[in-house]
Order: structure tokens, then C-alpha cells, then sequence
């Protein structure tokens, strides 16, 4: 597999939490250049912020969590030549979980949608490192 092929989900992952961030960072400057919020009303993190600016914010977090276990398997398969078309297609199905958990967490919210996207990234995570971990303590290709 080349490593354009394995690599472009991870960056897919990376452009996703950067646009994250972006967003959040234009909507709390406009708030606060438009005095809608003060500083010193959010100085200490407090969480002063309206609904639909800390859904961003969280959903920006949330890209900081459970991907960087994603981001290491990534560079651990690259280097142990682990990295083959199962660990690519449950890469992408990692990386467009995380995208509909993106979508629905800045936009409906709703629990009952976002926990079971969450848990399909999750679950296909936890297979991914348990793939490589039996193949590197058994000697797998």
C-alpha cells in the first residue's frame, strides 16, 4: 500500500479538527468584536458562550480525544509495514464516523444520533488496534 493511500485519512481527520477550530475561533471573535459576549465572562473557560458556539467547541475538542489514538495506530502501522487495505477501509469508516459525529454535533445535537455514530467510530478503532496488536505479537503480516 503507498503511503498516500494510508495517510490520506489521517488527513482528512487533521483538516477536519483544523476547520473545527477555525470555525470556533471566528464565531467567538465575532461574539466578542460584537460585545455579545464579554471577555471577562469567559476568561477563566468558564462556559459563557450561546448553545450553537460550544457545540462547535466541543465537537473541535472531541476531535483532540479519541483520534489521537488514531493518529498513533496510523503512524505505528506506517512503521511496523502494517498498514494494508483492511487497516486503510476501517480507516476511512474511523474517519467518516468522525465526520458525521462533526456534523451532527454542531448542527441537530441529538444525543440519541451522536452516541451510536461515536460508538461506530469507536468500535471500529477498538478492531483496528486489536488487527494490530495480534499481528505484531504473533508475527502477522
Amino acid at each position: 500500500m503507498t503511503i498516500r493511500f494510508v495517510l490520506l485519512p489521517l488527513f482528512v481527520e487533521v483538516l477536519l479538527t483544523f476547520g473545527l477550530y477555525f470555525w470556533m475561533a471566528w464565531l467567538r471573535t465575532s461574539l466578542i468584536r460584537s460585545r455579545a459576549v464579554h471577555p471577562r465572562d469567559i476568561a477563566l473557560r468558564e462556559p459563557n458562550w450561546p448553545p450553537h458556539v460550544l457545540q462547535v467547541a466541543n465537537a473541535a475538542h472531541n476531535q483532540l480525544e479519541l483520534p489521537l489514538l488514531f493518529y498513533v495506530l496510523t503512524i505505528l502501522s506506517i512503521m511496523t509495514h502494517h498498514a494494508d487495505v483492511i487497516f486503510i477501509v476501517l480507516a476511512w469508516i474511523f474517519v467518516l464516523s468522525r465526520l458525521a459525529h462533526a456534523w451532527v454535533h454542531t448542527t441537530s445535537n441529538r444525543i440519541s444520533v451522536r452516541g451510536p455514530v461515536f460508538g461506530l467510530g469507536l468500535l471500529v478503532l477498538l478492531i483496528m488496534w486489536l488487527i494490530f496488536i495480534i499481528r505484531i505479537l504473533t508475527g502477522l503480516p
